[in-house]
């Protein structure tokens, strides 16, 4: 063919009926309705989008439009690049100082660090932090209920550094968060709104520039929440904060400038990049709602990568999820970005871990080039769509919320709290399944990885009261500010921060547990025939084994009854799984199984499900069947709990 007649070539227009009948021959019988998948949103994700699934009246939105989908800035980051803020942990301030300094030097460019009750003891010296970097960099902090007394260090470094309307950034506190995590609020809910509100008002008469107020929905993501949940609660703490400005007397237009909303980003690439795209969207809607104008109907928004998918097995599997959280925070438009470190599952960081944490930003921004399109996601079929479905289901659940009293008194009557939890719920038990795979966890477990169980932080629920003079006058004096610390009490259940991996590694500890005490934790697989038979259900056994910390010991080929005798006299295990193909167990039939137990007291297994006579196998004495449908993790369990029952008998 010339290169004319390719030219003049034409295709034939290609409609979705035509990919689905190709689609059908491929499947095989099977219905085309298997392509698609139910999410956690209830979203139902279909295997292709078209230009159909566009609406209309958004193909011709640009960045930096109102409505704000595509982004707040019209050239994306091309005007201003998103800010690397990975919080820093330190022991003291003068570590901080040299972790902050060096993460600066080699590309971090926001100040960001975990805020803790210990930076206290030295609020001085806080001060003079701050004042080292005579406001060149922009601050990324969340001050929780240490608001008041961090801007107070703050205020004093001002006046050593200088020009006030320099300071930039975020140090900002969403009391409506800390209160689901403590269990309530550390005064009653008037007084301590009228407070803060104040305490607010005299940061902006000294630091103009600072945003104070935050809307966190990382501790909802954190307790299992699905991103239509997180979406909600976000914006519903949003117009709480606000409503409670506003009846302070704040002015809507300083009020809103005020304004970050953060979010921790999950593994679910495209639906993390809608839900980014989707807030901006419902705060738009807003403040549009109270009488904004466009301009001030942006949402500033700051990310975390998610600590809920992070596992303390097989670390350098978290460097994989961080980069795909992060890449899709930065294509849902944020401002701010901390990447976690690959061990913060374990509670303990490197300098490799947090060298390897910033420079994954650093690769997105400088050699994936993502700062250089404007919102480079806007146009696809799929992602519009997702937006679009998110911020609907958000919007409804919003003004469930709303009609409750609000997403205060939702947490207070323990409605929230009872929705997380059935989505949890939901994702557990798909971990449990295997339907959602943690490689190196659920599956793919990595048996001879030697890893110490994380010392369990207790979470204290503390406030520091007073007022921001009153904080700026201690600072100045020397005294410590740790002297206005209180217990906060719960007056309802607060949310519980987990780790998708978490039970999974607690089965791990538990046969590590066992190691320690003498027990080595084998599991015997009765082979049956030729390799070629045994080995596709035998490799499966022994994957399903090793998430609980489990080794399997296989025996050879195993063609008579008594072979299968012998070698489970040779082996120390209490627990055998029988492991062969359909054939073979036709072959051997429930007679196996009734001859070893009359042999041996062992517990036994069949590895997949019989074809024929499944109720003979019960009744034989088969005490489960292992198989890709099974509960893994309760499998795994029962197991693990035979075994510490056999060494507490011994003992």
């Amino acid at each position: 063919m010339t290169i004319e007649s390719m030219k003049a070539a034409s295709f034939n227009d290609a409609f979705f009926e035509d990919w689905q009948k190709k689609a059908a021959a491929s499947l095989k019988g099977k219905p085309i309705e298997s392509l698609y998948t139910n999410t956690y949103e209830d979203i139902m994700l279909k295997p292709l989008y078209t230009k159909e699934d566009f609406p209309d009246q958004l193909a011709g939105a640009l960045p930096g439009e109102p409505g704000y989908r595509r982004g707040i800035h019209p050239f994306g980051y091309q005007s201003e690049s998103w800010h690397i803020s990975n919080r820093l942990f330190y022991k003291d301030l003068t570590e901080l100082k040299e972790k902050m300094d060096s993460a600066l030097a080699k590309g971090q460019n926001a100040i960001s660090f975990e805020v803790k009750p210990d930076l206290f003891l030295d609020p001085r010296g806080l001060a003079e932090f701050f004042a080292s970097y005579k406001n060149d960099y922009p601050l990324s902090l969340n001050a929780g209920l240490l608001q008041t007394q961090l801007l107070a260090s703050l205020s004093v470094a001002t006046k050593v550094a200088g020009d006030s309307n320099k300071v930039s950034g975020i140090v900002a506190a969403d009391p409506v968060a800390e209160a689901s995590l403590n269990g309530g609020l550390p005064k009653e809910e008037k007084e301590f709104f009228a407070e803060w509100a104040k305490v607010l008002e005299e940061a902006d008469q000294q630091l103009p520039q600072l945003k104070t107020v935050l809307a966190n929905t990382v501790p909802y993501h954190d307790s299992g929440a699905s991103a239509v949940q997180e979406l909600a609660a976000g914006i519903s703490t949003g117009v709480y904060l606000l409503q409670q400005l506003l009846d302070q007397g704040w002015e809507l237009k300083k009020a809103l400038s005020k304004f970050v909303f953060h979010f921790a980003i999950g593994s679910n690439f495209f639906m993390e990049t809608a839900k980014l795209r989707a807030a901006r969207i419902l705060w738009s809607k807003i403040a549009e709602a109270y009488g904004a104008e466009p301009g001030d109907q942006k949402m500033v928004l700051s990310a975390e990568t998610s600590r809920y998918t992070k596992t303390i097995f097989d670390p350098y599997v978290n460097m994989l999820r961080t980069g795909n959280e992060a890449f899709a925070a930065v294509l849902g438009g944020i401002q701010y970005l901390h990447t976690g470190s690959f061990e913060e599952a374990t509670g303990t960081v490197s300098a490799f871990s947090e060298r390897v944490a910033r420079n994954t930003q650093l690769v997105l921004k400088s050699e994936a080039h993502l700062e250089k399109v404007a919102d480079p996601a806007g146009g696809s079929w799929y992602i519009e769509s997702l937006t679009n479905e998110l911020a609907e289901k958000a919007w409804n659940l919003f003004l469930e919320l709303d009609g409750m009293g609000g997403i205060y008194e939702a947490l207070r009557s323990g409605w929230l709290q009872e929705q997380i939890a059935k989505t949890a719920d939901a994702r557990e038990q798909d971990v449990f399944k295997r339907k959602k795979s943690i490689i190196g966890t659920n599956v793919y477990a990595n048996l001879s990885e030697a890893v110490s169980q994380p010392l369990v932080k207790d979470r204290k629920s503390q406030y520091f009261g007073g007022t921001l003079a009153d904080s700026v006058r201690m600072i100045e004096s020397g005294d410590s500010l740790l002297k206005r610390l209180e217990e906060i009490e719960q007056s309802f259940t607060p949310l519980e921060s987990k780790r998708l991996s978490q039970p999974f590694e607690k089965l791990r500890f538990r046969a590590n547990g066992l190691e320690k005490m003498g027990q080595r934790p084998v599991v015997g697989l009765i082979c049956l025939d030729q390799l070629k038979k045994h080995k596709p259900r035998a490799d499966f056994i022994s994957g399903l084994l090793s998430a609980g910390g489990i080794h399997a010991l296989r025996s050879d080929e195993i063609h008579t009854v008594q072979e299968a005798l012998e070698f489970i006299n040779a082996s120390s295990a209490k627990q055998f799984v029988i492991c062969g193909d359909q054939t073979s167990y036709n072959t051997f039939g429930p007679e196996l199984a009734l001859e070893i137990k009359k042999e041996y007291d062992v517990k036994l297994y069949l590895a997949g499900i019989p074809e024929e006579r499944e109720s003979e196998w019960n009744i034989a004495g088969i005490q489960d069947f292992l198989h890709v449908r099974s509960n893994a993790y309760q499998s795994l369990s029962s197991i693990l709990q035979e075994m510490e029952a056999g060494t507490n008998a011994k003992a």
